[in-house]
């Protein structure tokens, strides 16, 4: 029967999860921002450039390994916290991680379905309304509805957080603001959605910081009385 400080640690697993998920998904990102302009800056050239091509492509292989990392990261931690989560965050907790990765996906589907249909010669799309209606598709579905759930996702781990007693407090005060700033500005400025992989990065370091420390003592062994 695992102790109740057993329990409330966070596992390795779930650190180096939410490591990978951090890097690709950050990557992707990146790679999205950099490659693809908006929709009104004449949407033809990048399409015709192999490599912006290409690394749209790679970005968008990226997001499923990402979604799978992160529901990692929520399965993991979700054992760890057993009973002792409350069942209300708990749900929130879940709903919103699982509605992330569904947006993430739909996202990822819908540029792939996109970028293979204009690179495999269909150009007449270019300048439909289709071709417009797809790209603010894709931005709504990662930008708006994906972020915003990842804003509630962070918000629930927080409280998670606090309640536990899992991690330091200030793992969750920095949550709380991290999730303000994706709930209210993410539509206007679409680089803060890079908090969001920013702030599980840290999380996981800390979970691994915290695993190495206590390894390191139980190596050392109690202290011995003179």
């Amino acid at each position: 029967m695992p102790t109740t400080t057993q329990r409330l640690t966070p596992p390795r697993a779930a650190a180096f999860a939410g490591v990978i998920f951090s890097v690709l998904m950050a990557t992707t990102l990146v790679i999205i921002r950099l490659s693809v302009p908006d929709p009104e800056t004449g949407p033809g050239y990048w399409l015709s450039n192999p490599s912006r091509l290409n690394a749209v492509r790679f970005a968008i292989q990226l997001a499923p390994f990402a979604g799978i990392a992160f529901l990692w990261f929520i399965g993991v931690l979700r054992t760890q916290f057993g009973e002792l989560e409350d069942r209300f965050f708990a749900t929130v907790f879940l709903g919103s991680g699982l509605l992330f990765v569904a947006s993430l996906f739909a996202s990822a589907a819908l540029a792939g379905a996109l970028l293979e249909a204009m690179s495999q010669g269909h150009s007449n799309l270019l300048n439909a309304d289709i071709y417009y209606l797809a790209r603010r598709l894709v931005g709504t579905f990662l930008n708006v509805f994906g972020i915003k759930m990842a804003g509630v996702f962070v918000i629930s781990t927080s409280t998670i957080v606090i309640r536990t007693g899992i991690l330091p407090r200030w793992v969750a005060f920095s949550g709380y603001a991290c999730a303000g700033v994706l709930l209210l500005i993410i539509t206007n400025w679409q680089w803060i959605a890079l908090l969001f992989p920013a702030w599980m990065l840290v999380v996981s370091a800390r979970i691994l910081l915290g695993e190495f420390y206590l390894t390191g003592r139980h190596a050392a062994g109690p202290p011995q009385e003179r």
